[in-house]
């Protein structure tokens, strides 16, 4: 009597290949998808760089005739400018700016620090000249400016109607003169020259009125009178005194 032996463990291998063979599967077909997306996304990034080269080709295609129009315009200024103006012209101006790089920012700063100065000071100006112009109105008004004119005109008539030698001959006597102006200007100097005056004017008023007695008896008759003979007395002591003064 013979045995017959059933192999058990051909299908679980068999199961186990199939399972291999699918996860195989699997990761291929998760690798095809992550290489569509690379490929996609090297597509799409091909795309943009043609769209961006386009972008440029565009670009330049509408530049390049304002490029050949702005050399074409340089090149005939530079050609104009030929006469006056070399490269090594430049160059050196060139080489200045750049030594003198430090003295320019300097400068710059300068020019910063005056320009925010007025910027501060601008509102205290507009005041200022505002109270100028106003201060100038009134000093018009007041006539300061008419006399200043007038001023002129006496220093033009001075100026016109004395010499040089007038005018060191002034200065030789500008001592005396300064003293003498001194003395005319004390109070009682003063006194006595209104009082002159307007004895002058009330006698020359009488005079116009036939008021006037001008005859000897009338003269003599008035030397009675204190305050006359008084005066006369002033007056001719006045003149011996100034006598003895004068030289001989």
């Amino acid at each position: 009597m013979s045995t017959v032996v059933l192999d058990t463990d051909r299908p679980v291998a068999h199961s186990e290949q199939l399972t291999e063979i699918n996860q195989k599967l699997d990761l291929v077909a998760q690798s095809l998808s992550v290489l569509s997306a690379q490929v996609n996304y090297l597509m799409e990034r091909a795309e943009i760089e043609r769209q961006r080269q386009q972008m440029w080709d565009d670009l330049f295609a509408d530049l390049k005739p304002v490029l050949n129009d702005m050399y074409a315009a340089t090149e005939e200024q530079l050609s104009e400018m030929q006469q006056f103006v070399t490269l090594d012209d430049i160059l050196e101006l060139v080489k200045r700016l750049a030594r003198n790089t430090r003295t320019l920012n300097e400068m710059l700063d300068l020019l910063e620090s005056a320009h925010d100065f007025v910027k501060d000071a601008s509102p205290l100006t507009k005041e200022m000249m505002a109270e100028a112009i106003d201060r100038l109105a009134e000093l018009e008004r007041k006539g300061y400016f008419g006399f200043a004119r007038q001023s002129f005109y006496v220093v033009d008539q001075i100026v016109t109607s004395f010499s040089e030698e007038d005018v060191r001959q002034l200065g030789d006597n500008i001592v005396l003169i300064l003293n003498t102006v001194k003395a005319l200007t004390q109070p009682q100097m003063m006194t006595l020259l209104n009082n002159l005056t307007q004895g002058f004017h009330e006698a020359e008023a009488e005079a116009q009125a036939g008021r006037l007695e001008i005859g000897y008896l009338a003269l003599l008759r008035k030397l009675r009178d204190p305050e006359v003979r008084r005066g006369l007395a002033i007056t001719l002591e006045t003149l011996r005194r100034v006598s003895a003064q004068s030289p001989k």
